[in-house]
């Protein structure tokens, strides 16, 4: 049962990829606006990710971002060739979103209620970044003033069945717009300070890539603005 259930799940996911990769031959739909609200507060009647997404971005009175459809074999691709099909800058604004969860929290920490101190954060990277847990470990020591031992701090990635739970999106489609839970947003500082004011980052599908104004971004979500990154 369980092999015919995973043999399904493939079998969907290249369907899902043969449509991406159709769509990615279509002219790309820009939005003008973004933001981060639960999946919830807009319908998803159709399916269409996209749509749900530019919706909640607008609602939030962001107004310069855009999606764009990849092929099915975007990962496979050097990252210049990603960086090109984007029309990025450079390939350090090509970033990704990633949950990370706080194994030695207090058993009652279980959830991402207190930003402060949550059981769970999504971090905004680029790809072109090491990204250095502890540096996180020490800015949420600092956020709470030292009354929370620095043991207690112990970021590490969330298994991906975790990771898809929280936030309704797939390895290499996450995304910190829309999710199912509302995890704490930390945002790498080198992103803020890239020369152009736009990165790209998951768009909720695997072919679906999200580019936004970075002070719309930051405006919107109000990350934690963290230096928890080398090139």
């Amino acid at each position: 049962m369980e092999a015919l259930e995973e043999l399904e799940r493939v079998q969907n996911r290249v369907l899902q990829r043969i449509a991406s990769l159709e769509l990615s031959l279509l002219p790309q739909r820009f939005g003008d606006t973004l933001s981060v609200s639960s999946p919830a507060q807009i319908s998803d009647a159709n399916g269409d990710t996209e749509a749900r997404l530019s919706a909640i971005l607008r609602a939030n009175n962001v107004r310069d971002f855009a999606f764009k459809r990849v092929p099915f074999d975007y990962y496979d691709w050097p990252i210049e060739a990603r960086r090109d099909i984007l029309g990025a800058p450079s390939v350090h604004h090509l970033c990704k979103s990633i949950v990370l969860v706080n194994t030695q929290a207090p058993s009652n920490v279980t959830d991402c209620s207190d930003h402060n101190n949550s059981k769970y954060y999504i971090v905004v990277v680029q790809y072109t970044a090491r990204f250095n847990a502890e540096t996180v470990k020490n800015f949420l020591y600092s956020l709470n003033n030292g009354k929370i031992p620095k043991k207690k701090f112990n970021l590490r990635l969330a298994p991906e069945e975790s990771s898809q739970k929280l936030t309704g999106y797939e390895h290499n489609g996450v995304t910190c717009i829309g999710m199912k839970t509302d995890i704490p947003v930390i945002l790498d500082e080198a992103i803020v300070k890239l020369d152009s004011n736009f990165f790209w980052l998951g768009g909720g599908e695997i072919d679906l890539k999200l580019g936004i104004k970075t002070s719309e971004f930051i405006n919107f979500v109000k990350p934690f603005i963290v230096s928890c990154s080398g090139i």
